[in-house]
């Protein structure tokens, strides 16, 4: 026969019961994004804080775990501006995209699809998924056109050539379908190739997007340094349309560099996507209080 709680099994128990709550709450959400794909794009703070990047693999391994298909896109910005500095590499960015000169193609690459993707990779697994490292190269998955420069959006120079960056032109995903029926998690580092078989760097924005129309993605959640795009007042915008969003960019309210991450969130629900998400990934475990909540915590971009 079980003994009377005393005090502290009592705190327990109704530990216990809250979370139990929480699981049931959730369980609507969770029949909802069954068997849908899901792309999130990795990068940021939450890639150099080990706590972050421990929540990040566990939400990651949890989402498979109830029958739902997430797929990794991931940066590496910092880790990259190491390794050049390391090597005494000179780098530089004109409207937030790296000149990449063949030299910078090659540590870009070993950085991305090396060290990061593997590390990334290693933690869902450590944590009980089944992920597996790619990047635009293998199965000729990003097939890729060179990046050209916008005389309206930008400030142009005719005479500035920045490289090996590219755009994503076709992607396999008939090959990323098939990782996902497979059980695996595909983790995609932002490299791509030419019809002449050269290497680009993709933004990691960018590549997410285009993989995200691809396979028909219910939600593109983009994780980011800030809370999601932010009024005028300074206050979270919890959900915009297409738009809404238009607007505000074009009245200042979105600006600087929220603006390339919205127009990939309006570019994606263009082509398909259902909703995309920019959330603060230096929030523990935001993707899934993004899913499996009512409200969820970042802005929701829909058509």
């Amino acid at each position: 026969m079980r003994e009377s709680l005393n005090k502290s099994s009592k705190t327990k128990a109704l530990d216990w019961m809250k979370k139990t709550s929480i699981l049931s709450q959730a369980l609507p959400f969770m029949q909802r994004y069954a068997g849908k794909n899901i792309t999130i794009k990795f990068g940021g703070s939450a890639m150099g804080e080990d706590k972050l990047y421990s929540s990040f693999a566990k939400d990651i391994v949890l989402l498979k775990q109830v029958g739902i298909n997430p797929l990794v896109v991931h940066g590496g910005g910092p880790k990259i501006k190491k390794m050049l500095d390391k090597l005494k590499v000179k780098s530089s960015f004109v409207d937030g995209l790296r000149v990449t000169d063949k030299e910078t193609m090659n540590i870009v690459e070993m950085v991305l699809s090396g060290s990061i993707n593997k590390d990334i990779v290693m933690q869902i697994n450590k944590e009980g998924g089944n992920a597996i490292g790619l990047s635009g190269k293998d199965a000729l998955l990003a097939r890729t056109k060179k990046f050209k420069r916008d005389r309206k959006s930008i400030k142009f120079d005719k005479n500035l050539d920045l490289g090996f960056v590219g755009m994503p032109e076709k992607i396999n995903y008939n090959f990323l379908n098939w990782c996902l029926e497979s059980d695996l998690v595909p983790v995609i580092s932002p490299i791509g190739f030419d019809k002449k078989f050269e290497t680009y760097n993709i933004n990691a924005d960018t590549m997410a997007g285009s993989i995200a129309s691809s396979i028909s993605s219910e939600r593109l959640i983009l994780l980011t340094d800030v809370k999601g795009v932010l009024d005028n007042k300074g206050k979270l915008l919890t959900e915009i349309s297409a738009a809404e969003a238009k607007k505000l960019i074009k009245n200042g309210t979105i600006s600087e560099g929220m603006i390339p991450k919205v127009e990939t969130c309006l570019e994606a629900v263009k082509s398909g996507v259902k909703a995309a998400v920019i959330l603060d990934g230096r929030l523990p475990h935001s993707i899934l209080l993004e899913i499996f909540t009512e409200h969820g915590v970042g802005t929701l971009i829909t058509n």
